[in-house]
């Protein structure tokens, strides 16, 4: 992933089709709070797609570099934490208002330096970095990350904590290895993540009785 446009397209092709296959499951179902999860891995495969018409158009400010950057920055960071306290029980949603309203405050950012600013992307060897003008870059990534991974990490699906893990380690991987080509490897490492919700689609959602708004079997009434 990242290597090249043909790279690019073809493992967004894969990913997306994989997470229409969930989406398919899911409203077949009628569990239509799980939605917004289980499009996640759609939404990053057409992010994929995307990038790679970034990398044929040689970078640049074009219409696919802006695409990307709405994407990758205001939408994702949406997505993730209310997707997830969407997909919740809800008394494990208490924990992740903080992430959620993090997310609001960050995306609000996010998206006014986009309209205030120029995003351009440049191709660098077989990555591309993304450049747009943005106050406390430092603070907004910290932000950023704790919105997305935080929602993952505190949700009570322990398939959700993993994705969670995996990212959280992509996060850091790509930060060591790929400094100003962070946000577009980390987000490729993301999307093939992403695939582990199609196990939970597939599955159901798994949780602690803790959370569960359901009875537990103690608190069933015995048959009379």
């Amino acid at each position: 992933m990242c290597w090249s446009a043909t790279a690019d397209l073809a493992a967004g092709a894969g990913i997306a089709l994989v997470g229409a296959a969930g989406v398919v499951r899911v409203t077949r179902r009628r569990q239509f709070r799980d939605l917004p999860l289980a499009a996640l891995p759609l939404l990053l495969g057409a992010h994929q797609i995307i990038e790679s018409a970034v990398w044929r158009a040689g970078g640049g400010s074009g219409p696919a570099t802006l695409a990307w950057a709405v994407l990758a920055l205001p939408v994702l960071v949406l997505w993730v934490p209310l997707g997830v306290l969407l997909a919740s029980p809800p008394r494990a949603r208490r924990r992740l208002l903080a992430p959620a309203v993090v997310a609001l405050a960050t995306a609000a950012v996010l998206a006014y330096g986009l309209t205030a600013h120029t995003v351009t992307a440049e191709i660098r060897g077989h990555t591309v970095g993304y450049v747009v003008d943005l106050p406390y870059p430092p603070l907004i990534v910290a932000c950023y990350l704790f919105a997305t991974l935080g929602s993952l990490l505190l949700a009570a699906d322990p398939l959700l904590r993993l994705l969670g893990l995996l990212t959280g380690a992509g996060a850091v991987g790509c930060a060591l290895l790929w400094r100003l080509e962070f946000v577009s490897t980390w987000c490729a490492v993301a999307a093939v993540a992403s695939l582990v919700v199609l196990v939970r689609v597939r599955r159901g959602p798994t949780v602690p009785a803790a959370d569960s708004h359901l009875p537990t079997r103690k608190n069933l009434p015995r048959p009379r």
